[in-house]
């Protein structure tokens, strides 16, 4: 069977008309002409007989395997492209329009933050990413996403995975970048006893690692894990959400700041460690407003020990049972708002009741950010403009800032 691929889809599959409705073809390109056999609505076994002007050779030598990144066949204009109309496409949905500032994109080895799936074998461990729907496991000795320091935690992380991994299951490592070495987090690790908790203090002060968190318990804790977030230093409890790249965090606080312009009190919901709450208290008094007592406590230590913050208070709330209502804004110039990706229906609602004169939203999700963009303007609000920034580069995530005003 011969198809054109019409479009690329949300997943980065080739999207074509088959005989009974859409079709699917990974690792496809708009115009691209394709042959292969039809399985229900894919096609296998495909060969490319016309190819795309913006097809590449992909930079990494496992992106054939690797199912890290979709679409680093794809030129860095296309995708840049793609991404802008995936958040334009969410907007349109809800039969909104904004005017977008330039794509703002993440150099490659620069994730701080990675999921490595590994497994113990008989001659040691094997460790990587997954393979495209698949539970098969790829190692990437040379991978073009992670950052260098990253890389250089894989000894470590094998080390770890020998001494407690499983043989019948797999183990998932988060390892993070710090300023102090590798704050690294394993789940799915074998039960902990004295013999096995000596060995991973052990290969932890071997390995250089900051702190290793073993099934939820902290067993090592060789320094602190810190990171930096504008004047303040900050120790994140193990997990703790954190912007993928330096450059992608670097490209929202730029944007966020910019949209809330001179305001000097603000309200930051969803503040998580003070990603944002923390360089903006160099200039505004901060309220931070988390659901997560542990990193608000982090948040909260952060400030206190920096020097050259305005005043900064926090709050622990679940912003999605009880989100700060209209009068709680009462004397706030700007809010931030950065929730995870089921966005904030209950918090936008207050939000479109309020005098706030000015939000800041950021989103990790187009199509939960599109919905709460309506409440807004509904509520009397204007999307002045959407900063679109790809700090998960060659995959199909997008996030953004976008700024909105009182009418």
């Amino acid at each position: 069977m011969i198809v054109t691929i019409d479009r690329i889809g949300h997943l980065g599959d080739g999207v074509a008309q088959g005989p009974n409705g859409p079709l699917f073809v990974p690792g496809m390109l708009p115009g691209e002409v394709v042959e292969g056999d039809l399985q229900d609505d894919q096609l296998t076994d495909f060969r490319i007989l016309t190819p795309s002007v913006n097809r590449v050779k992909p930079p990494c030598p496992h992106a054939k395997t690797c199912g890290g990144c979709l679409m680093q066949h794809a030129s860095d204009a296309f995708v840049a492209d793609w991404k802008l109309g995936i958040v334009k496409g969410a907007l349109a949905g809800q039969g909104l329009t904004a005017d977008f500032r330039p794509i703002l994109t993440s150099p490659p080895k620069s994730r701080r933050r990675a999921t490595i799936a590994a497994r113990r074998t008989k001659n040691g461990a094997l460790m990587g990413f997954h393979a495209r729907a698949s539970d098969m496991l790829v190692n990437v000795p040379n991978c073009q996403l992670l950052h260098p320091d990253l890389m250089a935690t894989f000894p470590g992380l094998e080390a770890l995975v020998k001494i407690g991994g499983s043989r019948s299951g797999e183990v998932s490592l988060t390892v993070t970048r710090s300023l102090a070495g590798a704050d690294v987090m394993v789940t799915g690790g074998k039960d902990l006893d004295s013999a096995l908790l000596l060995e991973l203090a052990r290969a932890t002060e071997a390995h250089g690692f900051a702190r290793l968190t073993w099934n939820g318990e902290t067993v090592a804790l060789r320094t602190a894990p810190m990171q930096r977030f504008g004047k303040a230093l900050v120790a994140p409890p193990p997990g703790a959400f954190l912007q993928a790249t330096a450059e992608g965090e670097l490209a929202l606080l730029r944007s966020v700041a910019m949209a809330i312009g001179p305001a000097r009190k603000i309200v930051d919901l969803f503040a998580g460690v003070g990603t944002f709450a923390l360089p903006l208290a160099e200039r505004a008094e901060v309220h931070a407003v988390e659901g997560e007592a542990a990193m608000m406590a982090a948040l909260e230590k952060g400030a206190n020990m920096a020097q050259g913050l305005k005043r900064v208070t926090v709050e622990t709330r679940d912003l999605f049972r009880r989100p700060l209502e209209p009068d709680e804004f009462k004397g706030v110039e700007a809010v931030v708002i950065d929730p995870p990706r089921a966005g904030a229906e209950a918090q936008m609602a207050v939000l479109a009741k309020s005098a706030v004169p000015v939000i800041a939203s950021v989103s990790c999700n187009p199509i939960s950010f599109a919905r709460d963009a309506k409440v807004l303007i509904a509520g009397g609000y204007r999307l002045d403009w959407v900063q679109v920034v790809d700090q998960f580069r060659w995959s199909s995530h997008v996030e953004l800032v976008a700024r909105f005003t009182r009418a």
